[in-house]
């Protein structure tokens, strides 16, 4: 009976009461008889050529900036990302399109001479075939798009499984792509583990974004078929302050990647690092910063910090601050929705869990550090390596944090959330695993390298 079969929910984290949607989950054999349509339609997709694949992407970046008010509207309603961040979202969304609508006219390979005697040496890059997306709900538009397109550009074309809270966001996305390109050249299958274990066992390629057990799981499932995989996992990323370092500048920062999107971001701050001296100015500076984070409507334009994704992600933040000595926030504001408030805390013990799990809210740990050295060895001690902010006036101190910090990112004087779509983005340990995305590392991913001898005919063997 339908009422037996797995539903999928999207709920307003903001009005818990508005239910975005509710539809049946597709189940392990649509999921493979979706993807087997995309293998159908791939050989089209690529003959169309590099003129068509680029025409198509850059048709859906016009039609993303076209819609930019209403796929906002919806982020914030979905998922709860405040309106500022959901249109610089949208925004970024539109220039990923139109970057990689160019990918399809870059070279795919190489000429070599041979050793000797006449002919080629060629190599050449191929598309695998389908790519199967699995994706996360914080950036609804964003990491769909950024797997998508260099896929596409390449000649694959795509299934894409997103996270149930961003169903509706997901559908959306796929009107638009939709609109632009051959039938089943991009799909969107909602569901949840049923449909991703089904996708991974069928498909030709794999990227992953989200939580670090899940991602392992896929992994392993994606490797012991031999298909190619990429996951992005978790973070559990350092500030490192320096006594020389801005400590007004460093605790805005810091504060807003602590509590932007209510922590709800791999590359959010979740472990401060004062170095000597700056331990005492910068918690009177960061507690002071985050108490005056607006906290409240995803919906009005000067909220920071909105509501968390649903109810336990909120409890898990109350949970892991409970009993720590709590500098700033540790409340729950009093109004609908799942909101909890900015919080920092101090003494917190080496085994603690917050200085061991990603616990994906609004909420970090402040600890002192001897020198820089002694900084680097508390930032290296986690599972986790995505990315570490180095706060600092002293450019020796900030060459010895790059060759030294154990994490695939490392921004200086800036804030550890925000990336740049062209250039690689991924961690080491369990933050990441197998080749990095976005930029051109993307396009590499997603085709295989092939070599080719061409020699004359009647040649000599």
């Amino acid at each position: 009976m339908n009422d037996a079969l797995p539903t999928v929910i999207s709920r307003n984290p903001a009005d818990p009461d508005d239910v975005l949607l509710r539809l049946p989950a597709p189940g392990a054999f649509t999921t493979v008889d979706t993807v087997e349509r995309a293998r159908a339609a791939q050989p089209g997709w690529l003959l169309a050529g590099a003129a068509a694949r680029s025409a198509a992407l850059g048709a859906v970046a016009a039609a993303v900036e076209a819609a930019a008010d209403e796929l906002a509207a919806l982020a914030v309603r979905e998922v709860g990302k405040p309106l500022a961040e959901a249109r610089a979202e949208v925004a970024r969304t539109a220039a990923i399109w139109r970057y990689y609508a160019q990918a399809p006219f870059q070279p795919a390979g190489e000429v070599h001479e041979t050793a000797a005697g006449p002919g080629l040496l060629l190599t050449r890059r191929r598309p695998h075939g389908v790519a199967g997306l699995i994706t996360p709900w914080n950036f609804p538009f964003a990491i769909p798009t950024w797997k998508a397109a260099p896929a596409l550009a390449t000649g694959n074309t795509v299934v894409l499984k997103p996270a149930p809270e961003a169903t509706a966001c997901a559908q959306r996305l796929a009107e638009i792509v939709q609109r632009a390109l051959p039938e089943s050249v991009f799909t969107v299958l909602p569901g949840g583990a049923t449909e991703g274990n089904a996708l991974v066992s069928a498909v030709d390629v794999v990227s992953f974004t989200g939580s670090t057990p899940v991602g392992q799981a896929v992994a392993r499932a994606a490797t012991s078929r031999g298909i190619p995989v990429q996951a992005e996992m978790g973070g559990l990323n350092a500030a490192l302050v320096l006594p020389d370092a801005d400590i007004e500048q460093a605790a805005a920062h810091i504060a807003a990647a602590i509590a932007g999107y209510a922590g709800q971001k791999c590359t959010a701050t979740s472990r401060v690092i004062a170095v000597g001296a700056a331990l005492d100015p910068l918690r009177e500076a960061l507690s002071e910063a985050l108490r005056a984070v607006p906290v409240g409507d995803p919906a009005d334009p000067a909220t920071v910090c909105g509501p968390l994704i649903h109810e336990h992600a909120r409890d898990q933040v109350g949970e892991a601050s409970r009993g720590l000595s709590v500098l700033a926030g540790g409340t729950v504001p009093d109004r609908p929705g799942w909101y909890t408030a900015p919080t920092l805390v101090e003494k917190v013990s080496p085994g603690h869990r917050l200085l061991r799990e990603e616990v994906f809210g609004p909420v970090a740990s402040l600890l002192a550090a001897e020198d820089l050295a002694h900084a680097i060895r508390i930032t290296n001690s986690v599972p986790y390596g995505l990315v570490t902010s180095v706060h600092t006036a002293d450019l020796n101190a900030a060459l010895t944090g790059l060759d030294l910090l154990d994490t695939g990112m490392i921004r200086l004087n800036a804030p550890s959330t925000g990336v740049d779509f062209h250039l690689p983005f991924g961690g080491s340990k369990a933050s990441s695993h197998g080749p990095r995305e976005q930029g051109r590392a993307a396009l590499d991913f997603y085709t295989a390298g092939r070599t080719y001898t061409l020699a004359p005919a009647g040649s000599a063997a």
